[in-house]
């Protein structure tokens, strides 16, 4: 079993920047992938940003060369760095990790940008 705890999230102007932070409760070493995925209101979820065990990324389209996701074994955490943020990016922000075959998700946590 993976729990995963979101922070970071907030209200900030177009062009700031946020990080978020994903704090898994076991080793994220084992975990095949993580991820972030976002859903704005009456939109579907969709993926943001993903690193797997190799330490290979991947990116939407819509946050390419302005998110970078990144992760730190010893603290088990992996970060989403924002910046340049604009409107469209206001979602709740998700969370992911596969881990043994299973999919995992944390609670999400809020961002909204203001024009």
């Amino acid at each position: 079993q993976v729990q995963l705890v979101e922070s970071g999230g907030g209200l900030v102007q177009a062009g700031g920047s946020l990080r978020l932070s994903c704090v898994a409760t076991r080793s994220i070493f084992s975990f095949t992938n993580m991820g972030w995925y976002r859903q704005a209101p009456g939109k579907e979820r969709e993926l943001v940003a993903t690193i797997i065990s190799g330490g290979k990324t991947n990116y939407a389209d819509s946050v390419k060369g302005r998110f970078t996701i990144s992760r730190d074994y010893p603290t088990n955490t992996a970060y989403l760095q924002m910046n340049g943020l604009k409107p469209e990016d206001t979602a709740v922000y998700y969370c992911y990790a596969e881990y043994r075959g299973g999919n995992y998700w944390g609670q999400g946590t809020q961002v909204t940008v203001s024009s």
